[in-house]
């Protein structure tokens, strides 16, 4: 009998006030019954790395092995993993399409390397709009920006 890995929905979301200045990030894990929240802050960065933090902090707060669906309204996360970026950016020691050093590789190289433990499918929801979870997030993440206020 094999071994199947726990089932987990993980959505994120990172927001920015300003481009960059402070930022926050949010997340909400789901297995069964079961939903746990978490949320952080950053003194001066930017949206695009509030949405990598999110998943990262997401994919951390598993404790073993899981097969994830994470929900994300970033096309940056969500493509850089399906469209085949990311193994670009591997083959091309880490520089884009433009020869530019990649941006945010840290927060990629630990994405990567969190990939590896899990099975995840990355999916792309729309942003703003009628997902109860995705709008969650974005408050977590607002809110977390506001705390530090």
């Amino acid at each position: 009998m094999t071994d199947l890995k726990p089932q987990v929905e993980i959505y994120t979301d990172g927001a920015c006030s300003g481009n960059p200045g402070p930022g926050g990030w949010g997340t909400i894990l789901i297995h069964g019954p079961h939903q746990k929240e978490l949320s952080g802050f950053a003194a001066e960065t930017t949206n695009q790395r509030m949405e990598l933090l999110a998943a990262i902090k997401g994919l951390e707060g598993l404790k073993k092995p899981c097969r994830v669906k994470l929900y994300s309204d970033s096309a940056y996360l969500i493509n850089a993993f399906t469209q085949g970026w990311i193994e670009n950016w591997q083959k091309n020691g880490w520089l884009n399409a433009k020869k530019q050093p990649v941006s945010n590789a840290d927060l990629w190289r630990q994405l990567i390397t969190l990939s590896h433990h899990h099975d995840i499918e990355w999916i792309k929801v729309k942003g703003h709009s009628d997902n109860t979870f995705n709008n969650r997030c974005d408050a977590l993440a607002r809110g977390a920006i506001e705390a530090e206020r």
